[in-house]
């Protein structure tokens, strides 16, 4: 049986872990500090009060022993028990047994420090009078009792340390999580940047914080420039090589139209799909730069995408909608990448079926089909571009050019998702899973 780690237990934001860093330290000292103040003040410092005063005490005692009667025992013990302070009264009623408070964390060791020191003692107490020590000793000429101020015997408000121990501490630890709040603010800004632009959203950042800080800073952000760079410059490329091949593809297409035979038909058909080919590179090209993100509903989205395959003859039918209102994501990408899932599910099957569900982190569209399906330990190759997996799909539906479940996994992993292949329980084709971080 395995227990759950410690790990399970810690917080997980920057700023609790910071916050666990700075309170545990205080707390630990606060603790040591206590046990050791207690420890010193209430026992030690207690234990040496409290026997010097039953040196007092054991003094008048043996005075009163000592007398013949108690009219002589009142004049030896009186003129001590007034130099030493006590006030003292003999032939008085016994104290009976010992009484101290529950939170008396002192009366305790005043009690047994004292019967130790005296010896036969009736009782002593401690919770009759407030700040007052009550006790009563039997001797020859009887009860002696003692009325004593409890300074005597332990310290005076010893709780206004730990007082001051617990404000200036509370008070320091807000001044020092401030301080600290003020430090990770800058991390949590690079991180929400670097969130963003993992959804395909650029938000403005400009380094700040420490010297760490804004190096990682400037490191994003440089790191943010090349990879717009190298996304413009692959749509410049492949939007200019598709542009210069349009041109020479128009003209063999004029050219054959004005044949009439059966080898220009066939030149005829390799044409279109060169041309379906150069619309695909710029469909890939153009990807990452359709639109920007806005508020919508993920149910009305698939519901507009299954009117538009119904028009085009698609049998595309419409299941569960589990959504909870808009997301922000990217409209006409998100509908490109699941017009090229719709696609390839009527292509290579006969029917199609979409639902879309929704949760606290993702969104998650589902398109699934009754086609053939992709064999498990191939489905990593079928994400990637140009490649083709003809030889395992359905011929007779005619092929792509390998770039649909690519484009598809792009726009999911600018809204900082993914996308998931799988084999459909309900229909025995294709499931496709495509997964958008909200």
């Amino acid at each position: 049986m395995s227990f759950p780690g410690p790990r399970r237990y810690l917080p997980r934001s920057l700023y609790s872990r910071a916050a666990l860093i700075l309170l545990l330290p205080v707390v630990g000292i606060q603790l040591v500090v206590s046990v050791v103040f207690i420890q010193r003040l209430y026992e030690d410092v207690t234990a040496q009060m409290t026997a010097s005063l039953a040196l007092d005490l054991r003094h008048v005692v043996a005075l009163a022993d000592a007398a013949p009667d108690p009219a002589a025992a009142r004049d030896a013990m009186g003129p001590v028990a007034d130099d030493l302070q006590l006030n003292a009264r003999l032939a008085a009623a016994p104290v009976a047994g010992d009484r101290r408070e529950a939170f008396d964390l002192s009366g305790r060791l005043v009690i047994e420090t004292l019967r130790d020191k005296l010896g036969a003692v009736d009782g002593i107490d401690l919770e009759s009078q407030h700040r007052r020590v009550l006790l009563s000793v039997p001797t020859a000429n009887g009860t002696l009792a003692f009325d004593i101020d409890r300074r005597r015997v332990s310290a005076s408000n010893p709780h206004q340390l730990l007082v001051l121990m617990l404000v200036t501490s509370l008070l320091m630890t807000v001044i020092a999580y401030l301080f600290l709040k003020n430090q990770l603010r800058p991390i949590k800004r690079l991180a929400d940047a670097a969130e963003a632009f993992g959804k395909g959203r650029i938000v403005p950042y400009r380094p700040a914080g420490a010297t760490e800080v804004r190096a990682a800073g400037s490191a994003f952000l440089n790191m943010r420039t090349r990879i717009e760079r190298q996304i413009e410059q692959r749509m410049l490329m492949l939007s200019g090589v598709s542009h210069d091949l349009r041109t020479p593809l128009t003209r063999m297409k004029l050219g054959l139209s004005m044949l009439d035979d059966a080898d220009a038909a066939a030149m005829q058909r390799d044409v279109a799909e060169m041309q379906a080919m150069l619309d695909a590179f710029l469909d890939f090209a153009r990807e990452g730069s359709l639109d920007d993100p806005a508020e919508v509903d993920p149910a009305q989205l698939l519901r507009d995408l299954a009117e538009n395959a119904h028009r085009a003859g698609q049998d595309v039918t419409l299941a569960a909608c589990e959504t909870d209102g808009p997301v922000q994501l990217r409209p006409l990408a998100v509908t490109r990448a699941l017009e090229n899932l719709i696609g390839n599910a009527v292509r290579y099957g006969s029917r199609a079926e979409l639902s879309v569900r929704a949760s606290a982190r993702t969104i998650v569209f589902t398109v699934e089909d009754d086609g053939p399906g992709i064999e498990p330990e191939r489905r990593d190759d079928a994400m990637r571009p140009f490649l083709r997996l003809d030889a395992a799909r359905n011929q007779d539906r005619g092929g792509g050019v390998g770039l649909g479940l690519s484009i598809a996994m792009d726009i999911a992993r600018q809204h900082g998702g993914t996308l998931r292949l799988d084999r459909s329980a309900r229909l025995g084709g294709l499931k496709a899973d495509l997964v958008l971080a909200r």
